[in-house]
């Protein structure tokens, strides 16, 4: 099996699972326990990606300027900051700590 076909299998699968999301009843969401999965799974996710995406470089674990970004991020949205500030802030933490060598 070559990487096109992967690739082709792939794009199959999710078509057939976003299909079968259509297929679901809408009543089997109104309840309360399927509700509140469904809010605290996109939530989960979403924590998931930002994990991966700060701590992770290939098959390894990294502690560098990402992480103290993320922190000053998670700070920011704690006292309400305007999303745009909280980007720009833990970009800014994140570049002044590579400038100054403490985190490549």
């Amino acid at each position: 099996m070559t990487l096109w076909h992967t690739i082709l299998l792939a794009a199959i699968v999710c078509v057939a699972l976003k299909t079968a999301g259509y297929l679901v009843p809408p009543a089997w969401f109104e309840a309360p326990r399927p509700s509140r999965t469904i809010d605290l799974l996109t939530v989960a996710l979403l924590s998931a990606l930002v994990v991966v995406q700060t701590l992770g470089v290939g098959q390894a674990i990294v502690l560098d300027a990402r992480v103290p970004g993320l922190l000053v991020a998670a700070g920011l949205l704690v006292v309400r900051a305007p999303f745009l500030v909280v980007v720009a802030a833990a970009a800014a933490v994140a570049a002044l700590l590579r400038l100054w060598g403490w985190a490549t």
